[in-house]
């Protein structure tokens, strides 16, 4: 699976048959679009959940629509009636810490993971290298919060993230995970080795993945 794709719906430069023609050629089961929700009007969000719906009956795989939403101090920028539409939305910090601050980071990620209109934390520690590392006790707190309210994590190819403690304690309390490319064009589509590679590490089996019933 890759949960983690954009298109030109958002910052990406391919487009929604692009790149699921890249996840059939690579041979993959499931592919989601998740596009930036701040990138989106009601219009051109209609032009895109029209074009999903079109693209899931034309294609040999299991095609997602999703969205990758922002997770800023003030919430996630999704509301419910947004989220009814999708299959899925990730939600991702794309702020600026500074070093030492990894605090704030854990804060929003723990507000993002309370939101009931989340289903995958997107790129979870792509900022630590630069503001420090949590301690085991803090990632255990995180994904104890995660199991509380369901929800998973995306291990991303692109920022090889998270580390592999961290996923082994997912895997160890039953919080979900899943693959992610976070393609930006359609060549990096399926491009999840990274991800595989750190998942059998950890020990996970399919049954820890997300939407592992359509695999």
């Amino acid at each position: 699976m890759d949960l983690h794709t954009h298109t030109r719906f958002s910052d990406g430069i391919g487009n929604i048959r692009d790149n699921i023609a890249e996840a059939e050629r690579k041979g993959l089961k499931i592919v989601g679009i998740s596009d930036h929700a701040h990138f989106f009007t009601p219009h051109l969000l209609n032009s895109y959940l029209a074009l999903m719906d079109q693209t899931k009956k034309e294609s040999e795989i299991t095609v997602m629509a999703g969205i990758e939403a922002n997770i800023l101090p003030e919430g996630v920028d999704i509301n419910g009636d947004f989220r009814k539409k999708l299959d899925y939305v990730i939600a991702s910090v794309h702020l600026y810490f500074d070093p030492g601050r990894y605090d704030e980071y854990l804060e929003l990620i723990k507000l993002a993971i309370q939101d009931e209109n989340i289903d995958i934390i997107g790129h979870f520690g792509n900022v630590f290298p630069y503001v420090g590392y949590p301690s085991i006790e803090e990632y255990k707190e995180i994904v104890e919060l995660a199991e509380e309210y369901g929800k998973a994590f995306e291990i991303s190819s692109r920022y090889r993230v998270p580390e592999l403690d961290f996923i082994k304690l997912c895997i160890q309390k039953g919080v979900k995970l899943a693959f992610a490319s976070d393609a930006h064009r359609p060549g990096d589509v399926g491009n999840i080795s990274w991800s595989l590679k750190a998942f059998k590490k950890a020990g996970g089996k399919r049954e820890d993945l997300l939407f592992s019933e359509l695999l």
